[in-house]
């Protein structure tokens, strides 16, 4: 696509998409900045007092008014999006960089190191007039044409349709949701680290290694139906599943009518998976240069936010503080500032499915005894036979020993109303100060207690 021609970046990635928080997160904390200005679609613009929860309903229309036209998807331009997210950060030079898969644990580490996180992929959403959460088939058939209209102008990137009522609720039936992943680096990427990046900087290529059945035509374009951010299992997603009735009757579908689409790939990479020409193409920028890449395969999300919480408090430790205070983050409820700023231990839940709180729970049982935990539960917006009750909540903020504190907003409408990503931010300014922050840690040690402990939570360090 011709340059400056296309939709502006803002425009093109979804608001309230985890990438694009995880982004504006990174960008606030490396400004010296916290996430208060960050909200949810649907949420209030403005406070007086205590914030009121959003119902979903809200929430889904607010995101389906600032969803593209189908016309539109043509005007995306993924070299564009690229230009914008990197144009966001302070001009300096940063002694590394953290890209690859969306993921909290990601952006707190790339904050302990002073560098940049950038994304390897974005979501963007498309209007589906006349859809239906029920139907894949559907879906499937309408986001082929919505993705080849893409394609043609960004033949470098794949396109990957995700087709979830069990996490996306009733705005599955009312937009279409794509992953455009980068087959190769951006421009704007390779321009933004040649100008800033240190010439000994290394790189840290994180890779969500997990896997679900996919339907691949071959065309730049698949499909999966269900996720594994559910916190469901593929066969869940199976037209006889007790759980995926469950789920569409609670966002008004019919299990009768499910009819996913047959599978040509029965474990590729999951939508958030890294495309592997990005991967060779940073691989090869960086051998130019003589900067070191190191991958780092994530096969669960809780193994790195297990990984970067003892990261954390190795570092807080050895910065002279206690490190035994954590907060415990969940899904876009997170603000890597305020974080630092209080001293703080950070461990991100993906999103509130009991899968997700299990193992928060076995890592804090496994782990030295905390002094305080804080618990900020995201609220999904919906009912799901996956999701973790309050109780479950409960249980992992009473693992500390002497404050035991789960947010009473986030929880007031648990699991149907939604608070704003700027709650994490109210909750944790209100913690006591712990300055100077840690002087910034060197990528090296984070790459070799990846190697040592994170090896216990299933990294794969190359």
């Amino acid at each position: 696509m011709a340059d400056g021609a296309g939709l502006a970046g803002d425009r093109v990635m979804t608001a309230g998409s985890t990438a694009r928080i995880m982004v504006a997160a990174a960008v606030r904390a490396l400004r010296g900045e916290d996430c208060a200005d960050l909200r949810n679609p649907g949420a209030p613009s403005r406070f007086t007092g205590a914030p009121e929860p959003v119902r979903r309903g809200a929430a889904a229309r607010a995101a389906g008014r600032v969803a593209l036209t189908p016309e539109q998807a043509a005007e995306v331009d993924a070299e564009r999006v690229a230009r914008w997210i990197v144009d966001q950060y302070p001009r300096r030079c940063y002694p590394g960089v953290v890209l690859g898969s969306p993921h909290g644990a990601a952006v707190h580490l790339a904050v302990a190191l002073g560098v940049p996180w950038l994304p390897a992929a974005f979501e963007t959403t498309v209007h589906w007039s006349g859809g239906a959460v029920d139907r894949p088939d559907a879906a499937l058939d309408h986001g082929a044409a919505l993705a080849g209209r893409l394609l043609a102008g960004n033949p470098d990137v794949h396109v990957r349709q995700v087709h979830c009522p069990a996490s996306r609720g009733p705005l599955s039936g009312a937009t279409v949701s794509l992953l455009v992943r980068w087959q190769s680096l951006p421009a704007a990427y390779a321009r933004f680290l040649a100008d800033r990046l240190a010439p000994d900087g290394p790189v840290l290529l994180l890779r969500d290694a997990r896997t679900w059945p996919v339907y691949d035509a071959g065309r730049g374009h698949s499909f999966q139906a269900g996720s594994p951010a559910s916190g469901l299992d593929p066969a869940d997603f199976d037209p006889d599943s007790h759980a995926l009735r469950q789920v569409l009757r609670s966002v008004g579908g019919d299990g009768a009518r499910w009819q996913p689409p047959a599978v040509s790939c029965p474990r590729g990479y999951a939508e958030h998976g890294v495309e592997p020409g990005f991967e060779l193409a940073v691989r090869d920028w960086a051998g130019r240069r003589g900067n070191g890449v190191h991958r780092v395969l994530v096969p669960r999300p809780e193994a790195l936010s297990a990984a970067v919480a003892d990261l954390y408090r190795g570092w807080l430790r050895r910065a002279g503080k206690t490190g035994d205070r954590l907060v415990v983050e969940c899904g876009r409820l997170l603000d890597p500032w305020q974080v630092v700023r209080a001293g703080l231990v950070p461990y991100w839940c993906e999103n509130a499915t009991r899968r997700s709180v299990d193992a928060a729970e076995w890592w804090l049982a496994g782990s030295e005894p905390f002094s305080s935990v804080d618990v900020l539960p995201e609220s999904p917006g919906m009912r799901s036979p996956a999701l973790a009750g309050l109780p479950q909540w409960l249980a992992v903020a009473a693992f500390g020993r002497r404050r035991r504190a789960l947010d009473r907003t986030a929880a007031r409408g648990y699991p149907v109303a939604a608070v704003p990503t700027r709650r994490a931010t109210e909750v944790l300014r209100a913690q006591p100060y712990d300055l100077p922050a840690p002087p910034p840690l060197p990528a090296a040690t984070a790459v070799e207690a990846f190697r040592a402990g994170g090896a216990r939570q299933g990294l794969v360090v190359g």
